[in-house]
């Protein structure tokens, strides 16, 4: 009996999902919980598994299409089932012809008969053209940083799915294997020093002169950092914060954490400093509800998490219950997964207080945009070694400057600043036994 695969529900307020890519073809093989196609929602992007083992009959809904929840995309037909893909238009989807399954007779099992390498994922046996155009298959940001650093990606191993290269992938390699740069390839005109012409990616990442549609993360990215900034007063405070201190414990304890399976980052400190100061000053994880101020009871930290196709941000919950061990990760598990496209709805839900990490980039410091409907967002700049004073003598010092963006509706410059003092108190004087 063949199994209908449903649009699934991603969250209770979510009616509708877009469906970004199809992994699998009509005719491909697909095991149970194998990865089937790729959904975008207003709360998280998600790779879908089958909901059964078998052969991919037919596909009801094609990429880039938005569709209500519980409605069939697809049909999985049993397993031995063979499947001719019909004819159809370029970029329409594809209704297989269902055959019954081979005689008993057949000298091939109808299993086999069925079975091929699935679309975008080759085969030992696939021709090393076809291997390298899968690995090519990657997104704006590594073919940018292969192009930068002269790398070929099809001399990449990639770990994404079907192949793909990922930018851990690429950072990795050139981690491992500098190579000088490679000039540019020209087009097929011969232009000295012109960029060889690419199909925009998913992402909507184009060439010069090129104009693509926004992707779905995107487009809500764009809705909700306008709706932000018409609703909140955003206000914003920096301070600078010595963090010789915190290096100090972070050198000395570095080893333990990573026997426990994690790393011990600036980034779980300061979020850890920020639940203190949550507790303390508690209209800073709050929300406004028309004329009355909501003063959360749990202290939900959202860590914005770049990724190559946008921004996601998933939520550390009771963040001021752990100590910095689970904080750690937490962190980790979360970013690993939201890369992956592997977190769940509520995972990117109920956050009372965001942090967002610039720095990572080498960032000075930055002018966050508060994520609704919270009323406050820590943005925390580069750490990197400078000279200050220090009992009026000239020291150098690894200091960060540490941002906050808050809604001045309800949250006074002085309310403001005594949180980011506390942070600040906190990181310069850290308890080595919080550790």
């Amino acid at each position: 009996m063949s199994t209908d695969v449903l649009m699934p529900q991603m969250g209770e307020s979510i009616v509708e999902g877009t469906i970004v890519r199809w992994i699998k073809a009509v005719g491909d093989v697909v095991e149970r919980d194998e990865p089937l196609f790729e959904i975008s929602t207003d709360k998280v992007d998600a790779e879908i598994p089958s909901p059964a083992a078998g052969v991919v009959a037919e596909i009801r809904a094609k990429e880039g299409e938005t569709v209500p929840v519980s409605t069939v995309v697809a049909v999985i037909a049993p397993p031995g089932t063979r499947v001719e893909p019909s004819r159809g238009e370029p970029g329409r989807s594809v209704v297989g012809r269902v055959e019954a399954p081979a005689a008993a007779t057949t000298r091939r099992p109808p299993a086999e008969t069925a079975r091929r390498p699935p679309a975008e994922a080759p085969s030992p046996t696939t021709p090393a053209s076809a291997v390298q155009a899968a690995r090519q298959r990657s997104s704006p940001l590594v073919r940018k940083i292969a192009s930068e650093h002269g790398v070929d990606i099809a001399d990449i191993q990639g770990t994404g799915a079907g192949g793909r290269v990922t930018r851990d992938d690429i950072l990795a390699f050139m981690s491992r294997s500098p190579q000088p740069a490679r000039p540019v390839a020209p087009l097929s005109g011969g232009q000295p020093g012109a960029r060889t012409q690419t199909s925009p990616s998913a992402v909507g990442a184009g060439l010069p002169g090129d104009v693509v549609p926004m992707s779905v993360m995107r487009r809500k990215i764009a809705e909700h950092m306008t709706a932000s900034l018409r609703t909140s007063a955003h206000v914003h405070s920096v301070f600078e914060v010595k963090f010789d201190r915190i290096e100090f414990i972070r050198t000395a304890r570095k080893a333990e954490y990573e026997r426990a399976g994690t790393k011990l980052t600036y980034l779980s400190f300061i979020v850890s400093a920020a639940a203190r100061a949550l507790a303390t000053v508690p209209v800073l994880n709050a929300s406004v509800q028309d004329d009355k101020i909501a003063y959360h009871a749990a202290i939900n930290i959202g860590i914005a998490v770049a990724l190559d196709w946008g921004l996601i941000v998933p939520v550390v919950r009771n963040a001021d219950e752990k100590n910095l061990l689970a904080i750690s990760r937490a962190i980790a598990d979360l970013a690993s997964r939201a890369r992956a496209k592997q977190l769940k709805p509520e995972e990117v839900a109920d956050g009372t207080f965001t942090v967002t990490n610039p720095g990572a980039f080498g960032a000075l410091f930055g002018m966050p945009i508060i994520n609704q409907p919270q009323v406050a967002i820590l943005g925390v700049g580069a750490v990197e070694k400078r000279p200050i004073v220090i009992d009026d003598a000239i020291a150098i010092r690894p200091t960060a400057h540490l941002t906050l963006g808050f809604d001045h509706r309800i949250i006074d410059g002085a309310v403001a600043d005594t949180f980011m003092a506390h942070i600040k108190r906190t990181l310069e004087n850290w308890d080595p036994a919080r550790v």
